[in-house]
């Protein structure tokens, strides 16, 4: 079925407090989806960030992000007052996130809002002892480590004093005892993040717009997850990492890339058939109706640096679990609808694992034409790929058109038959030419329907500081955008079927 979706992460959506959340805006991007005639909202992980900001370096891959929780709503609640989330600073600039206005801001009112919440007898409550028992295969752990981690003045875990470090007994309930109040605190935001996102959900899938969510291929090394399975990672016995995850040296980097993630122990992992992946993807499904994993590749092979090595020229390449891992998914889990991102180098190895498994992949435009024989122009599209006009990771559209040297603009301009008679038809025009691929589904980001240049790019990969910080204000998403939004969808057969359609197809 061919349809169309926009990629918008949550951070970027306008809000009264600093950063897009689950308030009315998330919803009324929802009412502009639908307006827009868009079946998908493709958003970033939604996990807690830490150092850095990123969303792929999340303190926890099954936690949310504090952060998203609407300030507005717990007002409504009585668990605020205006007047304490007003006084507070969240960053002055409409059209970015300050991360460290944030961190030293929002979690004060949040405290506020849980400490309303206990003299209310809240953790008696029916709905916040189903949420807690349901999740306390990772929320007892994960707020543990947040109180623990305070308590330590955020140091990385591998430097926490020894017995802490290493999970004895004696220690981790000496300090749930002397942390009681922090850990309910982390569970508090855990558990109102979860209940504003169902409703965003809910009314998402009320009005026909599935959500795509991200999921992360890699974990932290500083997080919960690790701290709390180790056994998951190759660690050595004193619960420091023997190898951390990266690329190998090639033309571009001669020393290679160091991403400092913990590998995984995909042996040991096999033994319990998957369990942790099998809880997290489970997770995924409950929070989304589709999930992208990131470095889908990675499944297949990885490459590996020891552990405290400056670059990654030392490394070595290993094998991933490969379809021993889908096939145990499925198993589990039966059908789970995924898209793997597989972009990067495509090796023989892993273009036959993304073939096996049937899982969608990625068609990237911007990459089209910087190659006469690119695989990603639009007439070797296949229909069960998704093509994008740029990622999170690349430049906006508008900014990308100012890379391209003369004869890259040429072949471009013509392949789309672009008149190109300012930067926006050029844009728009390739926004067309996006819809017009046979791939069956088609997510274009936001700054490009807005054409927007560099200021609105979501990350520079490599490059610290300015990244996941864009935001749109408030009136920038009219009715007057969403209806030449909706004439490309209607134009090529892209509306998405109504739910009532849909289900009767199934059932006849």
């Amino acid at each position: 079925m061919r349809t169309c979706g926009i990629l918008y992460p949550v951070f970027s959506l306008p809000s009264r407090f600093g950063i897009g959340c689950f308030s009315k805006e998330a919803l009324e991007f929802i009412d502009f989806l639908k307006q827009s005639g868009q079946g998908a909202w493709q958003i970033l992980p939604l996990g807690p960030t830490g150092f850095g900001d990123s969303p792929y370096q999340p303190v926890s891959v099954f936690a949310g992000n504090p952060y998203f929780i609407s300030l507005e709503d717990l007002i409504n609640e009585g668990l605020l007052q205006w007047h304490e989330a007003e006084q507070r600073d969240f960053g002055s600039d409409p059209e970015t996130v300050d991360y460290g206005a944030l961190y030293n801001n929002r979690y004060a009112v949040l405290k506020t809002a849980y400490e309303r919440f206990r003299q209310r007898n809240g953790f008696l409550s029916a709905e916040y002892r189903k949420f807690s028992e349901k999740e306390a295969y990772w929320l007892d752990d994960y707020a543990l480590f947040m109180a623990v981690k305070a308590a330590m003045k955020n140091r990385n875990w591998l430097e926490w004093d020894e017995p802490l470090k290493t999970r004895e007994k004696a220690a981790l309930e000496k300090i749930r005892r002397e942390e009681a109040d922090m850990i309910g605190f982390h569970k508090f935001m855990q558990f109102k993040f979860m209940e504003q996102w169902d409703k965003v959900h809910r009314y998402a899938e009320k009005n026909n717009i599935r959500i795509i969510g991200d999921m992360p291929f890699y974990v932290a090394l500083d997080s919960s997850d690790v701290w709390a399975h180790p056994e998951m990672f190759l660690m050595d016995k004193k619960k420091n990492p023997s190898y951390v995850a990266g690329c190998a040296p090639d033309e571009q980097n001669k020393t290679g890339q160091l991403w400092g993630n913990p590998v995984y122990d995909w042996k040991h992992m096999a033994k319990d058939h998957y369990d942790w992946w099998m809880k997290r993807i489970r997770r995924n499904q409950e929070l989304f109706d589709v999930i992208r994993i990131d470095h889908f590749h990675g499944f297949c092979d990885y490459y590996a640096v020891p552990y405290g090595d400056k670059t990654a020229e030392n490394g070595k390449k290993e094998k991933g679990p490969g379809l021993a891992f889908f096939k145990e998914m499925e198993k589990q889990l039966g059908k789970v609808d995924l898209i793997a991102e597989d972009l990067g180098t495509v090796t023989k190895e892993n273009a036959e694992l993304l073939e096996k498994t049937a899982i969608p992949g990625m068609e990237i435009l911007q990459y089209a034409f910087t190659s006469w024989n690119s695989i990603y122009i639009t007439h070797r599209h296949k229909p069960d790929k998704v093509v994008y006009t740029g990622t999170h990771d690349t430049m906006p559209t508008r900014a990308w058109v100012e890379t391209l040297n003369e004869g890259q603009m040429e072949f471009a301009r013509k392949y789309i038959n672009s008149i190109y008679t300012d930067y926006g038809t050029f844009v728009w025009d390739f926004i067309r030419e996006a819809y017009r691929s046979v791939s069956d589904l088609c997510i274009i980001p936001l700054q490009d329907y807005l054409v927007k240049g560099a200021e609105s790019r979501i990350n520079t990969p490599g490059a610290a500081g300015e990244n996941w910080k864009w935001r749109v204000l408030p009136g920038f998403l009219s009715k007057e955008l969403s209806l030449s939004i909706r004439r490309l969808s209607e134009v090529y057969g892209r509306i998405p079927e109504a739910k009532t359609e849909r289900k009767k197809e199934e059932k006849d």
